[in-house]
């Protein structure tokens, strides 16, 4: 039998204990990522919701900008939602210095559903599955392009939400706050389908593994 996957959240900032907790009730075994070595072994990465700006900064002040590119570079998996959409995208409207990965053929706009005071709950149809996601909104940023080479999951008052192309989805709402679980067991399987992908065995695990109970 093959071993669970091996997640990593990035946890500089944001809401990384929520995420966590989902992926450990879906069978993963998961590495909370504060520094570039922590990715070591990994299958995939999480980039929570937060403040994008902040999470801009703090992957540059620790080096992680670069090295979650090489990881994704390398075939690991990477999820970003809410704020980490945004740090995943190609472009961000109206900001063009901010820093940002650059992963993902999409350009968003940033908190364009609203303040907080403005979040809201919508029943979404996700693209194979056979019930509807109730998702949360809060603060999120707004898909206003998705370059070739993505695919368009879900779709909300006639714009994406949630997009992936092979290597990195994205989702602009929280999944992590619902307790529904699927959409980090379709990222725990994309994570393992990656791992597939590439030669050689696993590498040696990240030194701050925290296995579920």
């Amino acid at each position: 039998m093959s071993e669970p996957a091996l997640v990593g959240v990035l946890a500089v900032q944001g809401d990384f204990r929520e995420h966590r907790q989902a992926l450990e009730r879906c069978g993963a075994r998961v590495a909370e990522v504060r520094r570039p070595e922590h990715l070591r072994g990994l299958d995939g990465l999480v980039i929570p919701g937060g403040e994008s700006s902040t999470i801009a900064k703090l992957l540059r002040a620790y080096a992680l900008d670069e090295a979650i590119r090489r990881f994704a570079d390398a075939g690991g998996a990477l999820w970003g939602t809410c704020a980490g959409a945004i740090a995943v995208a190609r472009e961000i409207e109206g900001h063009p210095d901010q820093p940002r990965l650059g992963l993902l053929d999409i350009a968003v706009a940033r908190n364009a559903y609203g303040r907080q005071v403005a979040s809201f709950e919508v029943d979404l149809a996700v693209t194979g599955w056979h019930s509807a996601f109730r998702a949360l909104f809060i603060r999120a940023p707004r898909i206003t392009c998705v370059g070739e080479g993505v695919s368009v999951l879900a779709v909300y008052d006639g714009r994406p939400v949630a997009v992936a192309d092979a290597n990195t989805l994205a989702t602009v709402f929280h999944p992590e706050l619902t307790g529904d679980d699927r959409w980090h067991e379709a990222f725990v399987r994309r994570c393992l389908q990656a791992r597939s992908r590439r030669a050689g065995p696993l590498p040696e695990a990240a030194p701050n593994e925290a296995r579920s109970s």
